[in-house]
């Protein structure tokens, strides 16, 4: 009996599309960044703006349902 998930090939592949994801998340947020008139993440971590890092924590888990859907197929 042969586990297919413990393939080279498949975690390899895996290990690729987690990149991807991450890194399509990570430009998307540097895009609403610079399309909003402050920084978010100066307003997040710096002044601590709740409200604004639930908007952007929602936004994340928004992009990165698009990003498994599109992989996914």
């Amino acid at each position: 009996m042969e586990i297919d998930a413990l393939k080279p090939a498949v975690m390899l592949a895996s290990v690729v599309y987690a990149v991807i994801g991450v890194v399509v998340l990570w430009l998307a947020f540097v895009v609403i960044d610079k399309l909003t008139p402050y920084q978010l993440w100066e307003e997040i971590v710096e002044k601590k703006n709740l409200a604004l890092a639930l908007v952007v924590a929602a936004m994340f888990i928004a992009i990165g349902l698009i990003v498994a859907a599109a992989i996914h197929g």
